[in-house]
C-alpha cells in the first residue's frame, strides 16, 4: 500500500524540481581564489551567493530576459504593498488578515515584472 497517492507524488516532484542539489564548479589558481574572495567581499556574499548570482545573470542575459538586481525588484515589492494596503486604509476600509494575505501573494507574483518594467521605464528616459 503506497503512503502517498499519485497527485501527492507528482506534487512532491514538482516541489523538489525548485531544490538546489546540482554543483556545479570549476578550478581557479590561488591569484584567481584570492580575487573571487575580494569581489565576494565587496559585495558582502558568499563566494557561492556571487558564483550563482554570475551565473544566473549570464543565462538570463542569454534568454534576452532583462536583468534586474534583487535590491529593485524587493524596492518595487514594497511600493506594490504599500499602494494597495495603505489605499484601503486611508479610505475608512479595514484590511481581513486574509485580504492581507491575498495582498502578499499578488506582489510575489507581480514584483519580478513590475522592477523589468521600471528598469526598461528608466532606460528608455
Amino acid at each position: 500500500m503506497p503512503i502517498l497517492g499519485g497527485e501527492d507524488m507528482a506534487a512532491r516532484a514538482v516541489e523538489r524540481a525548485g531544490y538546489r542539489v546540482n554543483h556545479v564548479g570549476t578550478k581557479l589558481n590561488e591569484q584567481e581564489v584570492r580575487d573571487l574572495d575580494t569581489l565576494a567581499k565587496t559585495r558582502n556574499q558568499t563566494q557561492g551567493e556571487l558564483i550563482r548570482q554570475l551565473i544566473l545573470d549570464e543565462l538570463a542575459r542569454e534568454s534576452d530576459e532583462p536583468i534586474v538586481s534583487p535590491e529593485l525588484v524587493e524596492i518595487c515589492g514594497l511600493r506594490l504593498m504599500l499602494t494597495n494596503l495603505l489605499k484601503p486604509l486611508t479610505t475608512g476600509h479595514k484590511i481581513t488578515p486574509e485580504v492581507f494575505d491575498e495582498v502578499i501573494g499578488k506582489v510575489k507574483e507581480h514584483k519580478r515584472g513590475l522592477a523589468i518594467q521600471t528598469r526598461t521605464d528608466l532606460e528608455k528616459a
